[in-house]
């Protein structure tokens, strides 16, 4: 990725020509001001025709002039905090239809934002000319705690009715410095009647009436005695979020991404089944079939990346002289290659119209859900039933795999009841905000169980791809496959032990 930053800290205050800077030596830790040093900028923001990037309060530019030319991505952390990516000026970028190579976004920076932009394309919203007086703060060995920037801006709105608008203002921001001395400046200004920005940026202050309004959450924090529908929403908020947050981390093959994506994307699936006659059956419908598919394709990565680490812990546990032929680097070969293949394939279902259509199903969901009438009564009523119900799922799954002979068939029953204790997990974890004692003893029981059939289900994968793209692969080589049958039975018997411990939970549940 040809992008690099930080983590910006800063705060903005509105001044009027003719103020006057106050005296920044008195500030904690500050020795001497560095000569001032001017700048002649002009930043070029990008965003959708909707704004969606300025909604997210996340800032896009191209900024020529100074001594950090290129472009720019703020991306919001916590309150005063923004994560800052960088990229360069140059040809190697990713080309806008109707726009100049000049206003075409780098790739490294456009995949950090196309959860939020998704298909719809990237142009100017707004142009900045700015004089910038750069003061910088020195410290007692000669280091730069901080800068405070004295900027006359110039601003052209570029859509929805182009308009202009000047002003002058002040920023502080750290360097290498406490935030104890940006509440410092604060306070030294504050003295002398200058106040924080009422803007969040120079681009909200430039769009002026078009800046997007904040949008409020519909739903209020989930109580027993509010409208169940609330638990509901609270819980898919959350999950849509973990995919916003984790959805450029994929793109950038960040370890742990394609997991914790999965999980949020199985969590939304699970809860829309418990909860699913609070909402719109047809809704509930499309949205579960197409997480399903979505599912899928982090499996394809994540499954072979369990079961490439599975392997080598049994290759490396073995004995040397056990190990006949090249069956180390015929699994790890094949792993490679299956693990780049569903890599690649996931990366491109991400830029895809299905994926993109599903975001914006899942957010309309949020805003302005369709609920049934169920969905407005207390959660103290509702919400017992629905996990009540899970639990008897989870029962009849049970009672199954006791009636299932041992084999192929007890495997399948088992998975099925690993998926109905996990859907008995979610519920339960929704219903924390009621009563948290409850929740969290069914959770645990149900990650349990949820658990030590995972490590069972785990070894019917192994075991599949020892004998069918292992063994059979290497006598048909003319291999020995001793080794292969060897780690199959070591599998078989992983597996026979997880059943026994899940037999042996499930007479201990609560």
């Amino acid at each position: 990725m040809d992008a690099n930053g930080g983590i910006e800290i800063e705060r903005k205050f509105d001044v009027d020509e003719l103020a006057v800077l106050p005296r920044l030596n008195d500030l904690p830790g500050v020795q001497a001001i560095a000569e001032p040093v001017v700048h002649d900028l002009e930043a070029v923001y990008f965003d959708t025709k909707d704004l969606v990037l300025s909604a997210a309060h996340i800032t896009l530019r191209r900024r020529t002039g100074g001594d950090d030319a290129g472009w720019h991505l703020k991306l919001p952390e916590r309150a005063g905090r923004r994560r800052e990516v960088h990229a360069p000026l140059g040809r190697h970028v990713q080309g806008v239809s109707g726009h100049s190579e000049a206003d075409a976004v780098p790739e490294s920076l456009a995949q950090l934002v196309r959860v939020y932009v998704r298909d719809s394309p990237l142009a100017p919203v707004a142009r900045l000319r700015t004089t910038r007086v750069v003061h910088a703060l020195i410290g007692a060995g000669g280091e730069t705690l901080a800068v405070l920037c004295d900027d006359r801006v110039q601003a052209e709105r570029l859509v929805h009715e182009r308009a202009s608008a000047a002003w002058r203002e002040w920023e502080i921001e750290l360097v290498d410095a406490p935030k104890d001395l940006l509440d410092a400046g604060q306070a030294l200004l504050a003295g002398s009647g200058i106040l924080v920005s009422r803007h969040t940026s120079k681009l909200a202050r430039a769009l002026g009436d078009r800046f997007p309004v904040e949008r409020s959450q519909n739903y209020q924090r989930p109580k027993p005695t509010r409208p169940a529908g609330n638990v509901l929403l609270a819980s898919l908020g959350e999950q849509i979020s973990v995919i916003r947050t984790q959805d450029p981390e994929i793109r950038q093959h960040r370890a742990g991404s394609v997991h914790a994506m999965r999980v949020a994307t199985r969590r939304l699936r699970s809860v829309l089944a418990t909860y699913h006659s609070l909402v719109d059956p047809s809704v509930v419908q499309h949205l579960r079939s197409e997480l399903s598919w979505l599912a899928a394709v982090l499996g394809g990565s994540r499954d072979e990346e369990v079961l490439q680490r599975r392997l080598a812990g049994l290759l490396d546990r073995e004995a040397p002289a056990l190990l006949l032929g090249p069956i180390r680097e015929r699994l790890r070969d094949r792993s490679e290659t299956d693990a780049d293949t569903a890599a690649h394939t996931l990366v491109a279902a991400l830029d895809t119209h299905r994926y993109f259509r599903l975001l914006d199903a899942l957010e309309a969901l949020i805003a302005t859900p369709l609920f049934t009438a169920a969905a407005s009564q207390d959660a103290r009523v509702v919400v017992p039933a629905l996990i009540k119900n899970e639990w008897k799922k989870l029962r009849r799954a049970v009672r199954r795999a006791t009636n299932t002979v041992p084999g192929p068939e007890r495997d399948l029953a088992l998975h099925e009841v690993r998926k109905r204790a996990k859907r008995l997990r979610y519920a339960a974890e929704t219903a924390h905000p009621l009563n948290s004692k409850r929740a969290a003893r069914v959770s645990r029981f149900a990650q349990k169980l949820q658990t030590i059939l995972g490590d069972q289900h785990d070894s019917v994968i192994a075991r599949n791809r020892l004998l069918r793209r292992g063994g059979v692969d290497a006598f048909l080589r003319g291999e020995n496959t001793f080794s292969y049958g060897r780690l199959h039975a070591l599998e078989q018997q992983k597996a026979a032990d997880a059943e026994a411990r899940f037999w042996t939970a499930w007479s201990r549940r609560p």
